[in-house]
């Protein structure tokens, strides 16, 4: 389904795990976009989550699709939580870019059981139209593969209508 495009940043690779999962099994395109500031280590850690707190951004590094945004079928869009928001990176994708998604869905990588789900609204401030479908991932969880294989159980639902 090279009509799907799963965009993602992450700063420990928890969320690029559960976005190379999702994109290899929907064979979908997948790209990792940053800003180029280094997150290593508690500092980056720290710094990461002021960012979001303060909902700044920064400019993003240049990034490549195969095609435009809008002549994808479905974006899902990959994050983690960062102090109950979505990363800055991506925030900063949605802000800049986030009217040129067509039918988008998210996927919220977190470390804790809370589930966030009122992070899938805040992304929605940056997009044309809410989002399709939604998840809420804990790699290494006992639940992650359940929680998984039912998003992707409904992205295929939604593409074949």
């Amino acid at each position: 389904m090279k009509d799907v495009l799963c965009i993602y940043y992450s700063r420990s690779g928890k969320t690029r795990q559960a976005m190379e999962d999702i994109a290899g099994a929907l064979d979908a395109e997948l790209v990792e976009i940053t800003d180029g500031q280094d997150r290593s280590g508690w500092k980056g850690y720290l710094r990461s989550g002021m960012e979001a707190m303060r909902t700044s951004t920064r400019p993003l590094q240049p990034f490549e699709t195969q095609r435009p945004l809008e002549e994808y079928r479905l974006v899902i869009v990959g994050t983690p939580v960062w102090a109950g928001r979505c990363s800055s990176v991506i925030r900063a994708l949605l802000k800049r870019r986030g009217l040129e998604l067509p039918e988008t869905a998210y996927v919220l990588t977190r470390g804790c059981q809370r589930r966030y789900e009122e992070i899938y609204e805040q992304m929605d401030g940056y997009i044309a139209k809410p989002h399709a479908l939604a998840c809420s991932l804990r790699v290494d969880d006992v639940g992650y593969e359940f929680w998984r294989d039912k998003f992707l159980q409904a992205v295929r639902a939604l593409l074949d209508q």
